[in-house]
C-alpha cells in the first residue's frame, strides 16, 4: 500500500504496526520467547515475516534525482523494501564536504525526500530518514574515527581523487569520508549495502573498522556489511556529454532529472553530444553514440531501440529523428513520478510527518547500537 498523504499519525506517539514489530524484533535477544507470556508475540513476528536481513543505503543531498539514480539505485530499492529492513538516508552531513550555503543545503535534502517518495519508497515499509537528524551517527563516527588511521585513510582512492580534482579544498571531511560511511551503515548493524564499483573501497573499510572494534573491545558485535546488487546485472546510465555516466558533477544538460519538465528534457536531448554519422555498415558506434542508444534501451521499447539500430546499422539514421523519439521515451517514462513530485513538493505538512517518522524508527535502531557501544567500550553513568 502506497503511503497516502492523507494518512493522519501522531509521530510522536505512534508507529505503524510494522514499525512497532521492528523496535520488539531489535530488542529480541532479551527475552526468552520460550516464555508463555512472550511466545504469542514471537509468533506474531514470524507470521508477520520481519525477520529479515538489514540493508542501509544513502543519497547524498546534493540535488535533484537523475535517471541514473533512478535506474541504477531507487527503482531497486522500491522492490528492496518489501523484502528486507530498509534504512534509506538522505546524506546531508556528507555533502559539508563542498560547502553547500544554508539555502542550498535544505533545498536539496527536500528535493531528495521529494524525489525518493515520488519514486515510490513507502515510509511504512522501509526507513526513510536525514541523515542529521540521527544524532547518534555522528557519536559512533567519532568511535570509529579513534581506530581510523591516518596512513589507510590517505590510501583511499576516492580521497587522492578529491585532492588532484580540488587541491584547494583538502578537508578532514574528505578524509575522514570512509568513517562516517561506516558509521552510517554499522550504526543499524547492516549486512547488505547496494553500492557501485566506486564505493566497494568504503565499503570494505567499513568492514575493517568494524572488525578492529570487535577484535579491540573482544565482542562479535558488529557484522561485516557486503556490496549487494537486487538485480543480476547493475544498470548504468550514461549522461548526454557522450563521456561517461550520468551525475551532477558534470552539469545540470548531462543529467534529466526526474522533474525536469517535457519542455528541459527536450532541449537536453537535442543538445546531447553526436557525430557526423557512420561512414560505413555495422560500424562499431562511438562512445558518445552508444552512451545515446543505451539511454534508450533503458527507456525506449525494443522494437523502437532495434528500429533506429537497423538505421545506424544500415549508415540510414538521422540523429534529430532519434533524438526525438528518445525524448519522448524519456517524457513518458518519467511522467508517473513526475506528477507525483508536483503533487507532494510544496506538502511541506506530510513531507514533515515522513522526515519526522523516519528519525523516530532511525533513531530507535541508532539509540540501542549506541548504548551497547558505549558499554563495550566502558563508559559508565555514575
Amino acid at each position: 500500500m502506497f503511503f497516502s498523504k492523507s494518512l493522519r499519525f501522531n509521530t510522536n506517539t505512534a508507529w505503524s504496526n510494522t514499525s512497532r514489530a521492528f523496535f520488539y524484533l531489535s530488542r529480541a535477544s532479551k527475552f526468552n520467547f520460550t516464555n508463555s507470556t512472550f511466545f504469542p508475540l514471537f509468533s506474531f513476528l514470524l507470521n508477520f515475516g520481519l525477520m529479515k536481513e538489514t540493508v542501509v543505503s544513502g543519497i547524498r543531498s546534493t540535488g535533484k534525482l537523475h535517471l541514473g539514480n533512478y535506474y541504477g539505485a531507487v527503482k531497486n530499492f522500491i522492490k528492496m523494501q518489501e523484502e528486507y529492513n530498509c534504512y534509506f538516508f538522505i546524506a546531508d552531513w556528507h555533502s559539508l564536504t563542498t560547502h553547500p550555503t544554508p539555502e542550498n543545503l535544505h533545498g536539496n535534502i527536500k528535493n531528495v525526500l521529494v524525489d525518493y517518495l515520488a519514486c515510490g519508497l513507502n515510509p511504512e515499509e522501509s526507513t526513510i530518514y536525514v541523515q542529521s537528524d540521527v544524532p547518534e551517527i555522528i557519536e559512533l563516527y567519532l568511535y570509529l574515527n579513534m581506530n581510523a588511521y591516518l596512513g589507510e585513510l590517505e590510501r583511499a582512492t576516492s580521497f587522492k581523487d578529491k585532492v588532484r580534482g580540488n587541491p584547494d579544498n583538502v578537508n578532514a571531511g574528505l578524509l575522514t569520508y570512509p568513517v562516517l560511511m561506516a558509521a552510517d551503515i554499522l550504526i543499524h548493524k547492516a549486512t547488505k549495502v547496494p553500492v557501485g564499483k566506486d564505493q566497494e573501497q568504503h565499503l570494505e573499510m567499513a568492514r575493517t573498522f568494524g572488525n578492529r572494534f570487535n577484535r579491540l573491545y573482544n565482542q562479535e558485535y558488529f557484522p561485516e556489511p557486503y556490496a549487494f546488487s537486487y538485480t543480476e546485472k547493475l544498470v548504468k546510465v550514461p549522461g548526454l556529454d557522450g563521456k561517461g555516466k550520468m551525475g551532477k558533477s558534470e552539469g545540470d544538460a548531462n543529467c534529466i532529472y526526474l522533474s525536469d519538465t517535457p519542455e528541459a528534457i527536450r532541449k537536453k536531448v537535442s543538445r546531447a553530444v553526436t557525430d557526423s554519422g557512420p561512414s560505413e555498415e555495422n560500424q562499431e558506434k562511438p562512445e558518445a553514440i552508444q552512451n545515446l542508444f543505451d539511454l534508450m534501451k533503458i527507456v525506449s521499447p525494443a522494437d523502437t531501440l532495434n528500429h533506429f539500430d537497423d538505421l545506424y546499422n544500415k549508415m540510414a539514421i538521422r540523429y534529430g529523428d532519434f533524438k526525438k523519439q528518445l525524448a519522448e521515451d524519456m517524457i513518458i517514462a518519467t511522467d508517473p513520478v513526475r506528477e507525483r513530485i508536483n503533487d507532494i513538493v510544496n506538502d511541506n505538512d506530510y513531507l514533515q510527518k515522513v522526515a519526522r517518522l523516519g528519525a523516530e524508527k532511525a533513531r530507535e535502531s541508532a539509540q540501542k547500537t549506541i548504548k551497547e557501544v558505549r558499554q563495550l567500550i566502558g563508559f559508565k553513568s555514575f
